[in-house]
């Protein structure tokens, strides 16, 4: 099913759509929704206006670039129930087990920098695969990936010391961990950027930066030749307005209200159209997979379905 379900080597497009006009419940929304969709056409491409924000000193951007002060105070809320698995956070245990599958699908497409530097033809984790979790919240992608035989160690990074609490308490229910998962408060553009892994991962996390062209910018200085970014976000259109915020944040409850900002959402051709203009991105290797929720069976990937809301996206990094 995962391999049926992926899209590999799609055309990649020049342009960015328009961004698409969501519902709106109260008319006297619409004035403060046009202004709101103005500033939003720029998102993917945005890191000059990023780097004008820093310099001029703006409070959420420079060194803390990645973090809007209003999503870390939302997680922080959540942050007890984190490993509650039928608690806020139960999409996220459920979408777990593909994480680990879609990652492991990339890695294994191409070797990694590591594998190549022994010569090739070994599996890609031959040497122990080296992981960058970042914005990993309460751990549950990281302890996972950090139980594979194959990791030889994990770095989970958050902002939030709050959640990054919850996350070393559970983690130390596990002594197999030890050693090989280190949590980290910091931000990716605070991170040592001579620190570089084999496997970069943004679950859930590029649809919650206010600037997601210069944070992803960051994230691509950590990874080594021949590693890759493995992420999963949420395409902006009408269908996913409908099932993640209507339904799900406002009639079923099942994710908590103000979670998802529709307006932050990249479709999958804006996220394929930057990285085909970074140099040295792509080339060896970009690929999707789309996926829904279906109540009461879980998440199912679904061809085609990473034009409709939740995608899984993987690039790598050209060898050099």
């Amino acid at each position: 099913m995962l391999r049926r379900s992926l899209r590999i080597g799609a055309p990649l497009l020049h342009s960015l759509e328009p961004v698409q006009r969501a519902p709106r419940l109260s008319p006297s929304n619409i004035d403060r929704a046009i202004q709101k969709f103005s500033s939003q056409n720029a998102r993917c491409i945005s890191t000059s206006a990023y780097r004008r924000k820093a310099e001029a000193g703006n409070s959420t951007t420079g060194s803390r670039g990645a973090v809007d002060p209003d999503e870390l105070s939302h997680f922080n809320a959540l942050a007890s129930t984190w490993w509650d698995a039928q608690g806020p956070s139960r999409l996220l245990h459920l979408m777990n087990p593909m994480r680990i599958n879609f990652a492991k699908h990339c890695l294994q497409m191409h070797p990694t920098s590591a594998t190549a530097d022994a010569g090739g033809g070994e599996s890609p984790f031959s040497k122990g695969l080296r992981v960058l979790d970042v914005g990993c919240g309460g751990g549950i992608f990281s302890e996972s990936i950090a139980r594979l035989p194959e990791t030889s160690h994990v770095v989970g990074l958050d902002p939030s010391e709050q959640i990054l609490a919850v996350a070393r308490a559970h983690a130390k229910k596990d002594p197999t961990l030890t050693g090989k998962l280190q949590y980290i408060n910091s931000t990716i553009d605070d991170y040592p950027s001579d620190h570089q892994v084999d496997l970069l991962t943004l679950f859930e996390v590029v649809e919650h930066v206010p600037y997601p062209a210069a944070f992803l910018q960051s994230c691509m200085r950590h990874v080594r030749p021949g590693g890759w970014i493995v992420l999963s976000t949420i395409a902006r259109t009408w269908s996913s307005w409908f099932t993640t915020k209507l339904v799900a944040e406002d009639l079923l409850r099942i994710v908590p209200r103000g979670t998802h900002d529709w307006h932050k959402y990249i479709n999958e051709n804006e996220m394929r159209a930057f990285f085909e203009k970074q140099p040295g991105w792509g080339a060896q290797g970009m690929l999707s997979m789309g996926c829904l929720y279906v109540p009461g069976f879980g998440w199912k990937a679904v061809k085609g379905s990473e034009h409709i809301g939740n995608y899984f996206f993987g690039v790598r990094r050209d060898m050099q």
